[in-house]
């Protein structure tokens, strides 16, 4: 799979709701924080603002215009700002699967999309490496995305059997093709691994990386892939994803560790020898350093979360601060 996919997996989308809004008159909506849900949604006809926390901008959104939240943040819809927004919670009934929730009677803003939970372990740190608002308005990207909306529009107006299976796969190539079209956008200047998909040199090297992440890799290898000199690799390599390449290696490999750990039954030392690590002693050296526990402890604290429903992380600053 290709980097996007790679991390995508790992955060195991699954969508929650799938569902349209159809508001009329003035209006103003609260939505609290998503806990660690991605909103992917499209404005079939009229336009809103949206307004979402710790950025500084609102985003006007006008028909035809895709946008993605994977943060999480709490955010706001609103036809305009300066009105006293009232909760999601009062409009919205909870879980609701498929289906149109109409304000003021409707018919002059219509939204449809889908909300998605993810189940990964570390989910929280992976999304906040994510942009916090993905806006797609270009004529020729809307154009890649309107055979979706249109699609899971009629699925929720006119529901069929297996009307909400298909409008939940419609809602997954909806929140990757977003994700695509946004990398194609101008990204100049932007820090971090899903930027740097963006830039050629850059994507070579993460793409070789995840392709084959139990590989004896060298800084001298990676700069080969990316067609530069080794010391022009580096600098551009840690001034475009944030940190070194062996660094990003690393984490990378610790990211697929823990979900196997957590999702698996397969020993420490064959995890450890597929990632690239001669022996046991020296993959969980590397693996408390970035998780903060060894890996059998991991493994046991992950499988009792996750019995319990409730699955936990170790160290999430660490990987926060390091994909951020």
């Amino acid at each position: 799979m290709d980097p996007l996919s790679d991390v995508l997996s790992l955060l195991k989308p699954r969508s929650y709701v799938s569902a349209g809004f159809d508001a009329g008159g003035d209006w103003s909506i609260q939505f609290a924080d998503q806990h660690e849900r991605i909103k992917c949604y499209a404005v079939v006809s009229g336009g809103c603002w949206l307004s979402v926390e710790d950025v500084s901008d609102p985003v006007r959104l006008e028909g035809g215009d895709c946008f993605v939240l994977p943060s999480g943040r709490p955010f706001r819809l609103a036809s305009d700002l300066s009105l006293q927004p009232v909760e999601a919670g009062t409009i919205f009934p909870p879980a609701r699967a498929g289906g149109v929730v109409s304000v003021n009677g409707g018919g002059d803003f219509f939204l449809v999309g889908s909300r998605f939970a993810v189940s990964g372990q570390n989910a929280g740190a992976l999304l906040r490496t994510l942009p916090p608002i993905v806006h797609i308005r270009r004529d020729s990207d809307q154009a890649a995305l309107r055979w979706s909306v249109e699609r899971m529009m009629h699925e929720l107006r006119e529901p069929q059997p297996g009307s909400f299976l298909i409008a939940q796969h419609l809602a997954h190539m909806m929140l990757v093709q977003a994700l695509r079209l946004h990398l194609a956008e101008e990204v100049k200047g932007r820090v971090g691994w899903f930027f740097a998909l963006a830039d050629k040199q850059m994507c070579a090297a993460i793409t070789a990386m995840h392709a084959a992440p139990g590989y004896r890799w060298t800084l001298q290898e990676l700069a080969r892939r990316a067609c530069m000199s080794r010391s022009a690799f580096a600098m551009k390599f840690k001034a475009t994803v944030g940190e070194t390449p062996m660094d990003y290696l690393t984490r990378w490999r610790m990211l697929l560790a823990a979900d196997r750990l957590a999702n698996s039954n397969d020993p420490i030392s064959a995890i450890a020898l597929s990632l690239g690590y001669e022996s046991e002693s020296a993959f969980s050296t590397a693996f408390r350093r970035e998780m903060g526990g060894s890996p059998r402890q991991y493994s046991l604290e992950q499988k009792h979360a996750s019995s319990q429903g409730a699955p936990t992380v170790l160290r999430a600053d660490r990987l926060e601060a390091a994909t951020g």
